[in-house]
C-alpha cells in the first residue's frame, strides 16, 4: 500500500545522478550515519511542495481574495447554524 503522506511516489524506481554537495557537511553526515540520498530525497521534496504552495496561492490570489472580502463584507455563509 502506498503511502499516501509522502508528496511523491515512493516506490518510483530510483535513477543515480551526481550532486556537489558542501564537504563539510557530508563528512558530518556521514559520521553521524545519515544517508545522504535519503536526506537529499527529502530535502527536496520539502522545496518542492514550498514552491508548489506558494504557485498555488499565486495562482488563486484573486479567489482568495474575492472569498475574503465576501466573509468580511458578509460573514461566513453558514454562520447561523454553528451550533456555538
Amino acid at each position: 500500500m502506498p503511502d499516501t503522506r509522502l508528496p511523491f511516489d515512493a516506490s518510483a524506481p530510483k535513477r543515480a545522478t551526481n550532486v556537489s554537495l558542501n564537504s563539510d557537511l557530508l563528512e558530518q553526515a556521514k559520521a553521524l550515519g545519515i544517508n545522504v540520498s535519503r536526506a537529499c530525497e527529502r530535502g527536496l521534496a520539502d522545496q518542492i511542495a514550498e514552491l508548489q504552495r506558494k504557485r498555488w496561492l499565486e495562482e488563486n490570489r484573486e479567489a482568495l481574495a474575492s472569498s475574503n472580502a465576501y466573509v468580511e463584507a458578509h460573514g461566513l455563509p453558514l454562520a447561523r447554524y454553528r451550533p456555538y
